[in-house]
């Protein structure tokens, strides 16, 4: 009976581990970008507020958005198993 269970060390599950890790912080980020870009844009031109409260509504979505969302991210470790993920 063949033991087909992955390794922590298998190279081929560390470089996918990486480009998943790389491919979900790419995904914050757009998240983050167009979150901040549509509130920003909807209240400068869909509301009263005008475009400088939509300016700062979006400035601060996107300080906020990458604060929660990416730079969270980014210091988790690599491997997904590891207490406290």
């Amino acid at each position: 009976m063949s033991n087909d269970s992955p390794s922590s060390t298998d190279p081929n599950l560390v470089a996918h581990e990486r480009t998943y890790k790389v491919f979900n912080i790419i995904v914050r980020w757009c998240m983050v970008v167009l979150g901040s870009t549509i509130a920003g844009l909807s209240l400068a031109f869909a509301t009263p507020a005008g475009f400088v409260a939509g300016l700062f509504v979006g400035f601060l979505l996107f300080v906020a958005g990458y604060i929660v969302l990416v730079r969270h991210e980014e210091h988790q470790p690599l491997d997904l198993w590891t207490e406290g993920r």
